[in-house]
């Protein structure tokens, strides 16, 4: 039991000083690291860059391709869960993830990512910790900057100098969906070397409702808003 306390007490001095502190380094690079030792030319790339410097259609592309609930669920996506558990029973689809980006901040940023139970049930105690205290600026903010966009590239900023040599602010469109297509599998898939599932969801992406309108916005903030209050009435109810 004090195990436990002190164990909660942490993680929350942790999530509350990780609030205002840039992180430069998760669990994920050092995974990567292990995993490309034998690689000299293996090295990790992530440059923190405020929400501010993210562009707006990035912003937009990443809610529309990984969870479009994000401004309005409280972490989890119970509705998309509910979805892929009928589709699987009543026509036999196979089980797909449906994590929110909240639960991918929270396993990129606190655990290694490995496929397993527990993993999930950290993750998920993580998840909470972080919908809780950081709030959704915040969690949006941390996962375009230390999510896997390729082989040792971490964060949009290091992603669209490395793939469109251009600063994240800058990318347009079609640059920013390219990405986000490819958050599912960064390591099979990426901009440069687009796989045929990831050109179908780029397709997808760039004909979606709220990714093809005209929002822009110098203060991203105001684009989250924005999606926020379109999106329930734009897209297709999933139920």
């Amino acid at each position: 039991m004090k195990a436990m306390l002190v164990f909660v007490g942490f993680s929350i001095a942790l999530v509350t000083v990780l609030r205002w502190v840039p992180i430069r380094y998760t669990p994920v690079m050092l995974k990567r690291a292990v995993q490309f030792k034998n690689d000299p030319n293996y090295r990790s790339e992530l440059e923190w860059v405020s929400l501010e410097e993210v562009s707006p259609d990035l912003i937009k592309a990443v809610i529309a391709a990984e969870d479009q609930r994000f401004m309005t669920h409280h972490g989890f996506d119970f509705k998309e869960l509910y979805l892929v558990w009928r589709e699987h029973c009543e026509f036999g689809k196979p089980l797909r993830g449906c994590s929110t980006i909240s639960q991918q901040t929270a396993k990129n940023v606190f655990t290694f990512g490995s496929p397993t139970l527990v993993r999930k049930v950290v993750e998920a105690y993580w998840t909470v910790l972080i919908e809780f205290i950081w709030g959704k600026r915040r969690i949006l903010e941390v996962y375009l900057n230390v999510a896997e966009m390729g082989r040792g590239i971490f964060g949009a900023e290091a992603a669209a100098k490395h793939y469109f040599g251009v600063p994240a602010r800058r990318m347009d469109r079609k640059q920013a969906a390219s990405i986000a297509v490819c958050l599912p599998r960064p390591l099979v898939s990426n901009p440069d070397r687009m796989d045929k599932e990831s050109k179908a969801r780029l397709k997808r992406i760039m004909s979606d409702p709220v990714y093809s309108s005209d929002i822009t916005s110098e203060k991203n903030e105001a684009v989250l808003s924005i999606i926020s209050s379109r999106r329930e009435d734009i897209l297709p109810s999933s139920s």
